[in-house]
């Protein structure tokens, strides 16, 4: 892709916002995995277990970046970045149909879960303000690898008002079947985003148009959409 033209400065400033970022965003699910891990494994959850394990796929998008502007020309090893993180997709997108279908089979009907219910609506409050950050961010750079990971933790805020709606429904009424449902639906558009990061069309969709250098940066829905790889 052709990346923005940016002063060098800004361009740093940037890098290292993009870097910073990615830290609290594998600090944050980190701690969320292992929360809900041991709320899922006490309510015997399959949900919040699941939960868990898709927070440490979203740890290993986060390290992708971590690792790609670590580098010195990060642009280097962005195609290499995106297919990680493409595989991060899928892995998100296989495990989440696996214990959905585990659930809908009869996996067993969870406790009531205050400390899940607790963890999901925290979350709902943290990802989508890393979300809007990292999409900022990203658009500006030009990266398409930042763009792809904003799409990662997204679809972990999806996922969060998914396990909110199935605790609750769970809790109040004894609905375990919403859960996985709508679990099965986030896994699809985390296969189509899968794809489209193995194939770099983030860049294409998200990143900057390359502008005058006494212009700031412009971007509009679609622009550059005719480079698509």
């Amino acid at each position: 892709m052709s990346a923005p033209l940016l002063a060098p400065e800004r361009r740093a400033v940037l890098s290292r916002r993009s870097l910073w970022l990615a830290y609290a965003t594998a600090g944050y699910n980190l701690l969320e995995g292992l929360v809900a891990i041991a709320a899922g494994a006490a309510a015997s959850s399959t949900a919040l277990i699941g939960f868990g394990l898709d927070s440490f796929v979203e740890v290993s998008s986060a390290a992708v970046v971590i690792w790609q502007f670590r580098s010195r020309v990060p642009e280097e090893r962005e195609r290499l970045a995106l297919r990680l993180i493409g595989l991060s997709f899928f892995a998100l997108a296989a495990w989440v149909t696996f214990d959905a279908a585990r659930s809908l089979l009869g996996g067993g009907d969870a406790d009531a879960s205050p400390v899940g219910i607790g963890l999901a609506v925290a979350s709902l409050i943290v990802m989508p303000l890393l979300v809007r950050a990292k999409r900022r961010t990203g658009r500006e750079l030009g990266s398409a690898t930042v763009m792809a990971d904003s799409t990662q933790t997204m679809l972990c805020t999806y996922l969060s008002a998914v396990l909110l709606v199935g605790l609750v429904l769970n809790a109040a009424w004894g609905w375990s079947w919403a859960d996985p449902i709508a679990a099965l639906v986030i896994a699809g558009v985390a296969v189509k985003e899968g794809v489209e990061a193995w194939r770099g069309e983030h860049c294409d969709d998200c990143a900057p148009r390359p502008v005058a250098a006494d212009q700031g940066p412009a971007c509009a829905d679609g622009c550059c959409s005719e480079g698509k790889a």
